[in-house]
């Protein structure tokens, strides 16, 4: 497999040499930068890499959407019976990474992991198409699968199920917030010599301290 080369994009200094990266907050820094993706990215700027920790400590990792962000973390949704779900029943800690490539920035976060209230779920479930709904109750999400047709069985038989009135949030789906404790930007440099900015706290209730690091 060939390997193309490195964008060239990444050594122009008239895109590589914007002012460093500063900010004391890092959720308000996030939002800025998140609110540029809105506009910069073509699809899906709340995409982010889940990595959660399987048995045995082996890590595993597969691309998630940002529901929410706020300085109370960084919140997706899922069955809690997937593979994700059940690594992070019984290891509550994970790291996500947004990547954007149009803007060659990343943002990194660590920190451990805690449900969303009933109540949030809820409303997200309530936000969500019809189709979602009905899929959320359809899929044994990350069991073994028989075939096409046996999912769009299990589709058509959920449709028929509520057809009429509401469809209630299944009570193995929910969602995860993810309580950063670690928050690091990433801005691309010409010729590899990249800005990083970290925010650290030891927990949710500590202040954060910021640090420059070598690329």
């Amino acid at each position: 497999m060939k390997i193309p080369k490195a964008d060239p994009r990444q050594h122009d200094p008239a895109l590589n040499e914007a002012p460093p990266i500063e900010g004391d907050d890092p959720f308000r820094l996030f939002e800025e930068w998140f609110e540029e993706a809105r506009s910069a990215e073509p699809a899906d700027p709340n995409a982010m890499s889940l990595a959660t920790v399987g048995p045995g400590g082996m890590p595993n990792v597969r691309m998630v959407l940002l529901k929410e962000a706020s300085p109370a973390g960084f919140v997706f949704y899922t069955n809690l019976d997937s593979e994700k779900g059940e690594e992070l029943a019984a290891t509550p800690k994970a790291a996500l990474c947004f990547h954007w490539k149009s803007l060659l920035r990343q943002v990194r976060v660590q920190g451990p992991v805690v449900p969303v209230s009933a109540e949030e779920a809820d409303a997200y479930y309530a936000s969500r198409d019809r189709g979602s709904r009905i899929g959320a109750w359809a899929s044994k999400q990350s069991r073994p699968l028989e075939s096409r047709f046996a999912l769009q069985a299990e589709v058509a038989k959920t449709a028929a199920r509520y057809a009429v009135g509401e469809i209630p949030r299944p009570p193995f789906w929910s969602g995860f917030r993810v309580v950063p404790t670690r928050i690091e930007f990433w801005k691309n440099g010409a010729f590899r010599l990249h800005d990083r900015l970290v925010f650290r706290r030891p927990d949710a209730a500590s202040p954060w301290t910021a640090v420059r690091l070598y690329p």
